[in-house]
């Protein structure tokens, strides 16, 4: 037993909706390949109703055909090749303009938003990086001075305390000298 097959209406939907998204371009060809087997279909009756002679003439017929079609798909395509080339060139041109326009609108954007928190950040206090830096210099250069400063104080103080320690011990020995001759008088 043969069962029938039934396509689905989903099936049968979607291949008509496919066949109508189809590009026009694509369904021409499709047209002018019909056509073309119409005449050679059309060629073969004349050519069994007429006759051997007529059979000549429509295979020179048909030839000639083949060589008009191919010339005209060669064209065809050249044709199309090119518009197809202008088209892309076009297209690149279109999109690197816009690309650049993005690109020149970004950097403004950034430029924008920096500006606005710096201008933020300076109402609020907040020192700038180059105020940091002036300052991490400002600092670095005190350190050296101060150390500079201890190195010089440190340096007087040995020297000092050398020249001051016999200084004093005299002042007392001559201290203790006038005492012991203001006792002995």
């Amino acid at each position: 037993m043969a069962k029938k097959k039934t396509v689905s209406k989903s099936a049968a939907s979607s291949k008509k909706s496919v066949l109508s998204s189809v590009d026009p371009l694509v369904e021409y060809g499709r047209d002018v390949w019909l056509a073309g087997l119409g005449a050679m279909s059309l060629a073969q009756q004349e050519t069994n109703k007429i006759g051997g002679k007529a059979l000549e003439k429509g295979s020179k017929l048909f030839d000639q055909l083949v060589k008009e079609g191919s010339k005209l798909e060669k064209s065809t395509r050249k044709n199309v090749d090119t518009t197809a080339d202008d088209i892309r060139g076009g297209i690149e041109q279109r999109v690197d303009r816009v690309r650049q326009t993005a690109a020149n609108n970004w950097d403004k954007l950034e430029t924008v938003f920096e500006d606005r928190v710096a201008r933020a950040l300076g109402r609020l206090g907040v020192p700038t990086a180059d105020e940091i830096q002036e300052l991490i210099n400002e600092v670095n250069h005190l350190s050296r001075e101060v150390r500079e400063l201890n190195k010089q104080v440190k340096g007087s103080a040995v020297s000092t305390s050398k020249t001051a320690a016999p200084k004093t011990a005299q002042k007392t020995a001559q201290k203790t000298a006038k005492k012991t001759t203001s006792k002995a008088a």
